[in-house]
This record gives structure tokens, sequence and C-alpha cells, in this order.
């Protein structure tokens, strides 16, 4: 029997569930639920645990505790929807081993780029507040395997699996102009950072994340994207001399800084316009159908 394509049994569970705008608003308020009970867990941790080893701790079990319930929702549409109707498989990546090869080096190289790129739009933004900033911090300068759980595993798969395999695969599925779920999966994954710092950095990457899914098909893909990045920028939090730097023109003299920007800028461009030769899924953006477990 020949292998079927992408839709792992990982993501398969969820195939049914295609979301409009309605549905992102269902998502985005089983997040709030999900977030809540994630914070009333961690008030627990400071009775069984030091203070310092509350808070590291604490943030390892509420951060995938808060995806929880989104994803028991859209498993639970996607179940009731399953008996007679067709879903969107969420992976739909189908590479030859050059093309393997070839997209993963390109987009660990663009992601890397694209977050130079956006420093001097972050820039233009005052100041961070010195709690937000600690909080941040308190992110990346704890034990290293519990940040690396939280920031390079945890988060490139449940944000990815929410913005990219719930909201862009919807609102494509549903007809949208692969623009604008572009551009509305890119707003939902800089909100859901909650402050305008990261929102900024992050829409861009939304943009460029979901570019690289629609093309593709590949939520795989976009993982590791995100893998990249988060990767890339809790290995530099935890280098002193690099650990208090907000912009890396700090450490790049400026006219080779901004040289920089542009090289990277560029490469960015000629990512986008490399994907762009890859024929989306199906001209609608929309991709291949999940079977129904029954029909009528």
């Amino acid at each position: 029997m020949a292998r079927r394509r992408g839709n792992y049994k990982l993501f398969a569970g969820f195939a049914h569930y295609v979301p409009g705008f309605g549905g992102l608003f269902m998502l985005l308020l089983m997040l709030l639920i999900g977030a809540l009970l994630g914070n009333l867990v961690s008030m627990l941790f400071p009775l069984f645990l030091e203070p310092e080893d509350a808070v590291e701790y604490s943030t390892l079990v509420s951060y995938p505790l808060m995806f929880i319930p989104p994803m028991i929702y859209a498993m639970t549409v996607s179940r009731s929807h399953s008996y007679n109707e067709a879903g969107l498989k969420l992976d739909n990546s189908h590479f030859s081993p050059l093309g393997a090869v070839v997209c993963v080096l390109l987009v660990i190289f663009s992601t890397l780029a694209l977050g130079l790129c956006s420093e001097p739009l972050s820039s233009l933004l005052p100041p961070m507040p010195a709690w937000l900033e600690q909080v941040l911090k308190s992110m990346t300068g704890g034990r290293f395997w519990v940040n690396f759980l939280c920031v390079s595993i945890f988060a490139p798969f449940f944000e990815e699996w929410l913005c990219r395999g719930m909201v862009l695969r919807g609102l494509l599925g549903k007809g949208v102009r692969p623009i604008w779920a572009i551009a509305c999966s890119a707003l939902f994954f800089a909100f859901i950072h909650l402050n305008p710092w990261q929102a900024i950095p992050a829409f861009l990457f939304g943009m460029l994340f979901g570019y690289v899914y629609y093309r593709t098909g590949s939520l795989r893909l976009t993982m590791l994207m995100h893998f990249v990045n988060n990767t890339f920028s809790l290995v530099v939090s935890r280098i002193d001399s690099l650990a208090d730097m907000d912009s890396w023109s700090e450490v790049i003299p400026s006219p080779q800084y901004w040289i920089l920007v542009a090289a990277c800028a560029l490469f960015v461009c000629a990512t986008v316009y490399a994907f762009g030769q890859i024929k989306p899924v199906s001209a609608s953006g929309s991709f291949d159908k999940a079977d129904a477990v029954f029909s009528e």
C-alpha cells in the first residue's frame, strides 16, 4: 500500500476543524481560559518550592497548560465533523530529499536574517518597562533545560499548531484570500504575545512563517523556523557579554550594522521569491482533504 503523504497522526485529530473568523474568537477564548487555568495552577508551586524554583517550574507547567483548552475544543469539534465531512490536513508537506534540504537551509538562514531586520522597527518603541524586561529574562535566565523546553520546544509546537495549523489553515480553507489569511494569522500571532515589544517582530515572523506554510503546506517547517529563532535568542541570552544587549548595533559598528541589516533584508526577500516558485497546495490556498471517518 502506498504511504499516504502528510497529516501525521499527531495532527490528524484536528483535521476536520476548519475555523473561520468566528472560530478565531473561540480559539482565543479557549486560550484565555487556558491562561487563567495555568495561572491558578502556578499559584500552587510556591507552597511546595522555593520562590526561584517555583517561578521556573510553574512556567514549565502553566505554559503548555494554556493550550490544552483550545486543543480539546478543536479536537472535539473536529471529531463531531469527522463522520460525514472531509477535513483539511494540517501538514501536507511532500518534499523530495533535495527539496527538503534546500527548504530547511533557506528557512534557517532567513529566520535568523529576519530577526536582525526587525530590530530597527522595534527600536522605534519606547524602552521596555523594567517589570516586563524582568519577566522575559526569567524565561531565559534560569536552568537551561527548563528554558529550552519552554522556549524552544513548547513555544514552536503549540504556537505553530494554533497560528498556522488552526488559524491560517482555517482561513485558507474558508476561501479567504491568501494575503489576508496570512496577515490575519500573523496579527493573531502578534496579539498572543501581549506586548508591543514582542508583537512587532512576531508579526513579521508570522508573515514569513505563514507564507512558507501557504506555499509548502508544511507545519513542521514553520515549527523548525520558530525553533531556530527562539533557540538562537535563548543561546544569545546565556552569553554574558551579550545578555544585556538590546540590539546588535551595540556590538556591531554603525556602518557595518546597517549593511548587515540591508543584506539580511535582501536575503529574506530572496527566500520569499524562492518559495514563491513553489506552487501552493491548491489554487485557492486550501490543503489536501482528510477523509471523513464515516460517510452517511
